[in-house]
């Protein structure tokens, strides 16, 4: 009598990674659409604030020139209209070259410290 070679039902190994690999991509897949979900409804919401904060950067910037014509206005009283002018010019230029110069201080910190260039150049190293 000859022994049954297996039950039909039970598939091979590689038929089984087969199919776990399909459905291993069709999870990421699900997972990656739900991340995208997720970011376009956070976009959406923040669209209002994005653009109430942009309307407010605006108006602080009207404000800020609105400020500063008022100071040479001001000064023109006092030293005339081009000293005045020239005045505000050479104090704003120090204020925005001060900024300009903390805010390149700042970026080259994207470039990381001299610990952590040493530390990456030993992680390149090879043994």
């Amino acid at each position: 009598m000859a022994e049954p070679e297996g039950d039909p039902n039970e598939e091979s190994i590689g038929a089984l990674f087969g199919r776990l690999a399909e459905e291993g991509r069709a999870y990421a897949k699900a997972e990656l659409a739900v991340y995208r979900e997720v970011a376009r409804r956070r976009l959406a919401r923040a669209r209002a604030g994005l653009i109430a904060l942009i309307a407010g950067v605006l108006l602080l910037v009207s404000a800020l020139t609105a400020l500063i014509l008022g100071l040479v206005l001001w000064l023109a009283g006092l030293i005339g209209p081009l000293l005045a002018g020239l005045a505000v010019a050479a104090l704003l230029v120090l204020f925005g070259f001060v900024l300009v110069r903390l805010g390149v201080r700042g970026l080259k910190a994207l470039g990381g410290d001299a610990e952590e260039r040493a530390a990456l150049a030993r992680s390149e190293t090879p043994r």
